[in-house]
């Protein structure tokens, strides 16, 4: 698909801002590696004393030891987990943990109040599922991963439950072929939560967003969702935050995440940007996977050198690459490529989602 002039060709987007403490996180070929395929649940895992199905019975030998090779040296792996911050945002942190092949069970234990991640986590954040909780079981139905837990999973606060229930969905969906979630209690379905009755339906995706804020929308009908990365910080902390927007007058979703991007974070949200307004949007090409845009020198630090900020670049990249149809963002300034970030690394290459979102510990 290819797309020339969104419709906003002078958008104007912010950036200027200093950040101490928060790099790009990228070497100078500006390629992330995707994470490895890995199997969801060990085979012959219990489940209320009974054995449990495989996942992906056909498939999860090959996608176990895939994981496995990649982590052969270390015995860690990268895994994404959905936590609340101070301002009770659910927020991504890249941790190291131990690598196994039941990762998605793994990463929901991480996920409980006084369990594994107690000690890793960062200042600030907590854990978002009720202490004692357990995962009874997992099992994958196509792209769906339908998790069973205990009766513990209940013992929350009302104004808690959206959170859960999104840090869940997009803790599981970062898995290889995982695109829904549902829920089950002792092995029933749920199709609400169980204490504010927040709506799950048959599943729960990465599509249902996550932070909502609804900002002056009039016409809900004629507007649209879009999850675009914001920052903030803790003590001398800085991260990426995700909120989903909606967003009326905007002919696709690029469109929609680079307003997103312009109009700002939430006010009062503790949220921050990097784009200023004399920032503009020149052109858009999308092609394949690969997105180009084209802005003006207001994009740059400057500096004589073309010099990108590494802030502004990734919260674009975290932004336009939950977009299906986008997995790389090359920047253009005026027509040129010839780009560098802050440390120095030469832009020559389109970049694609970094792995390591928020990293801890590393």
């Amino acid at each position: 698909m290819r797309l020339r002039g969104i419709g906003f060709t002078l958008l104007l987007l912010s950036c200027i801002l200093t950040i101490s403490g928060c790099g790009f996180g990228f070497e100078k070929s500006l390629k992330e590696i995707d994470p490895p395929k890995v199997d969801y649940v060990e085979e012959g895992e219990q489940s209320d004393g009974e054995e449990t199905e495989a996942v992906g019975e056909e498939s999860s030998s090959e996608e176990a030891t895939e994981d496995q090779s990649a982590d052969a040296t270390t015995g860690v792996t990268t895994r994404q987990l959905y936590l609340l911050d101070a301002n009770g945002m659910v927020v991504p942190q890249s941790f190291q943990l131990p690598a196994v092949e039941s990762a998605a069970k793994q990463a929901l234990e991480y996920l409980v109040v006084d369990g594994p991640i107690t000690e890793m986590l960062p200042n600030g954040f907590q854990a978002v599922l009720p202490a004692g909780t357990v995962v009874n079981g997992i099992d994958q139905m196509d792209d769906t991963l339908v998790v069973d837990f205990s009766k513990e999973f209940g013992d929350y606060a009302a104004e808690n439950e959206k959170q859960i229930l999104e840090a869940v969905t997009w803790t599981l969906t970062q898995f290889d072929g995982v695109e829904k979630v549902k829920i089950q209690i002792n092995g029933y379905d749920q199709m609400e939560m169980p204490v504010n009755g927040t709506p799950i339906g048959d599943s729960f995706s990465r599509s249902n967003g996550i932070n909502h804020e609804m900002g002056n929308v009039v016409d809900v009908s004629n507007s649209t969702d879009v999850t675009v990365y914001f920052m903030a910080q803790s003590e001398d902390y800085a991260y990426y935050v995700p909120v989903t927007k909606r967003m009326e007058g905007v002919s696709d979703d690029v469109s929609g995440v680079l307003k997103g991007l312009m109009e700002g974070p939430p006010v009062h949200s503790g949220l921050f940007s990097q784009f200023s307004k004399d920032l503009k949007l020149l052109n858009a090409d999308q092609e394949d996977g690969l997105l180009t845009l084209e802005f003006n020198e207001a994009i740059l630090t400057g500096a004589e050198d073309k010099v990108l900020q590494q802030e502004l670049l990734k919260s674009l990249v975290l932004s336009l690459t939950e977009q299906k149809d986008v997995s790389e963002v090359a920047i253009t300034v005026d027509g040129h490529s010839e780009l560098v970030d802050e440390a120095g690394n030469v832009l020559s290459e389109p970049v694609s989602r970094p792995v390591d979102v928020n990293k801890v510990g590393f």
